[in-house]
């Protein structure tokens, strides 16, 4: 069988870590100088993985050059190239040098800091850096450690846990006045253009399904939210002896971009005395430019906002801001205080434990991450790349403008252009021809994008956002589009 070679066997040894280290970075920035040549859009078929690897662990050690070549032979073909500068999917999840460093420092320092006592610098510098990115997002004090209202901010893996912990707290506050049988009577508000992670959410807390509102919207608000339609939802569910407990409102839905009217609908919430959240998941980061801020007049009624600075603020997977005017309410129905975790420090409530702020016990040093980027590139830089986006997608819809075979179905905002070959005849939908356009531009290999359904509307989603793509990726992209539509209409 033969015998273990000690040699090998170092598992935290400091030269080893930095000689292997560099071998993996040097294969990451080959990844990166090549991922233009690679299909966008993997084309391996199901179950491809299981044909190429053994079906059991390796006994011994194996190299890390000998690793390596099967990630490059083997996991590289099933990958779908998130960072490629023609992927236009989905939403941005874009990566940088400073994320990925600030990354292989969280890796790296591998602390657990779910109280204060377990690593102060981590709940400090987290803390610092929420009030870093409230600020440079003009969020009102009431929402930031530093100005001593109450309120703060904490950074968790994704928008699904934060809309999660948002929930539980407002559904505990709500059952402490009617009472724990009063959870069937509570019911949750969004669009039809929210993000799905809300219904989830609900399911998650124990709201019944059947009190999931996903109100309706219209190509005539922008497939906003409106507050007469809140306004009627709630109106109608007190008729029937239910509560309204929660609405989530939207800046940049998945979909199209829509931005909800957040000052009327935080009139309408507080009026009602439900919890307002805003979900800024995709479109947040844009709040650092002054001229999008105006998306965001009305923050100041909300009780919490989160946004996903690993969409758009070239912050690497994972990482999600969230603030709350009165995280007490959160820890009240997050908290627990096991033996083995007291200390002077949180007895005497003088520090912030993060465990009580979020649904695990251990956490990531995500803050390292964040405040790397900050620091690394600068608000002038950051701004700058929001904007070089945003002009890019002005560019894209213009070409789009330019075709009259097609047509820009909603208004872009940010860096979304929602598109479609137009109806070629009366009575047709152009949906048929709109999917076999997509499949072609996908099946080339060039580039990936993805669709919608918006009011019975099939349309294609370009959203801009890779850290690679340049004007020269979106207009050869374009070029594509349009020899695609050539092969199709006859």
């Amino acid at each position: 069988m033969g015998s273990l070679p000690l040699d090998t066997f170092q598992l935290l040894d400091p030269d080893v870590l930095a000689n292997e280290s560099r071998v993996v970075v040097d294969f990451i920035a080959d990844y990166y100088r090549d991922i233009e040549q690679l299909p966008v859009r993997s084309q391996v078929e199901p179950g491809y993985l299981g044909k190429r690897l053994p079906d059991s662990a390796p006994y011994l050690p194996q190299s890390i050059d000998a690793i390596l070549e099967d990630i490059r032979e083997d996991i590289i073909p099933g990958l779908t190239h998130w960072q490629s500068p023609n992927f236009y999917a989905y939403f941005q999840a874009n990566a940088s040098t400073a994320g990925f460093l600030g990354e292989m420092l969280c890796s790296g320092l591998n602390v657990v800091g779910f109280n204060w006592i377990s690593s102060p610098a981590a709940t400090e510098l987290e803390g610092i850096v929420m009030d870093w990115m409230g600020k440079m997002l003009k969020l009102p004090s009431s929402f930031l450690f530093s100005c001593g209202q109450g309120g703060g901010g904490v950074l968790h893996g994704s928008t699904c846990e934060a809309v999660v912990c948002t929930l539980a707290a407002a559904r505990d506050k709500a059952l402490s006045k009617i009472g724990a049988d009063g959870i069937t009577k509570l019911v949750v508000y969004a669009s039809d253009q929210t993000h799905f992670t809300v219904q989830k959410a609900s399911k998650l807390v124990g709201i019944p399904p059947s009190n999931f509102r996903a109100i309706p919207t219209t190509a005539a608000s922008g497939y906003a939210l409106t507050p007469d339609s809140v306004r009627s939802a709630m109106e109608a569910d007190i008729a029937k002896g239910l509560v309204p407990l929660y609405l989530c409102a939207t800046v940049g839905t998945t979909a199209v971009g829509a931005v909800d009217p957040l000052l009327e609908l935080g009139k309408v919430a507080n009026k009602y005395g439900v919890w307002y959240h805003i979900d800024a998941a995709y479109a947040g980061s844009s709040g650092i430019c002054p001229e999008f801020r105006h998306y965001f007049d009305g923050v100041e009624l909300a009780h919490s906002i989160s946004m996903n600075p690993h969409k758009w603020f070239l912050t690497n997977m994972d990482c999600c801001c969230l603030w709350l005017k009165s995280p007490s309410a959160l820890v009240d129905s997050l908290s627990t205080s096991p033996e083995i975790l007291r200390n002077k420090a949180s007895d005497a409530k003088i520090v912030v434990d993060y465990k009580d702020w979020q649904i695990a016990l251990s956490r990531r040093f995500r803050a390292m991450k964040l405040w790397v980027v900050i620091r690394r590139y600068g608000v002038a830089n950051l701004m700058e790349h929001i904007r070089s986006d945003v002009a890019m997608a002005k560019h894209f819809e213009r070409l789009v403008a330019m075709d009259q075979r097609f047509e820009v179905v909603v208004p872009r905002k940010f860096s979304l252009v929602c598109f479609r070959l137009k109806p070629r005849f009366e009575g047709d939908d152009a949906s048929d021809l709109n999917r076999r356009l997509l499949e072609a531009v996908n099946l080339s290999g060039r580039a990936f994008m993805t669709h919608a359904v918006v009011g019975g509307t099939y349309m294609i989603r370009f959203a801009i956002g890779t850290t690679l793509t340049e004007m020269r990726h979106v207009q050869a992209t374009w070029k594509l589009i349009q020899s695609k539509a050539d092969e199709i209409i006859v």
